[in-house]
């Protein structure tokens, strides 16, 4: 797994290109802010070992929106991160359990569509823990 985390004064996305075809339709656009965003790529390893990286993206997760002080948490399906690429299938249904764990933990939990290119608009600062990449 790959895993880019940047923090956001704000962000905002609009759902522009359907990539997956049994994806329901989103147009809907979205703005947050104050969020952590995480960025994950889902690789084909990744499905022998899927309990073990499930737990470091926790581990992960809520480590940097404790440096970063914040409580709210942006999942997006990035698959650009890496040319291994896990199906379809199975990244759904590891975000939907990631989204969960973090919700139960007390986490305002937001995600992107899965499946689309969106039109990004972000606003992040420039400090330390603003900006960290994990090969997990």
């Amino acid at each position: 797994m790959k895993l880019l985390l940047i923090y956001c004064k704000s962000f905002g996305f609009k759902p522009t290109i359907k990539t997956v075809n049994n994806e329901p339709v989103k147009t809907t656009p979205a703005y947050y802010e104050n969020i952590q965003a995480a960025f994950i790529q889902i690789e084909q390893k990744d499905t022998e070992r899927e309990h073990e990286v499930e737990k470091k993206l926790l581990k992960n997760l809520k480590w940097i929106c404790g440096k970063n002080q914040v409580n709210k948490v942006i999942l997006h399906s990035f698959a650009h991160l890496s040319e291994s690429k896990a199906e379809p299938d199975f990244t759904k249904q590891f975000f939907i359990r990631i989204e969960e764990r973090m919700k139960n933990a007390g986490y305002e939990v937001k995600h992107t569509p899965f499946g689309y290119f969106l039109d990004l608009q972000l606003d992040a600062p420039g400090f330390s823990l603003a900006r960290v990449f994990k090969d997990i």
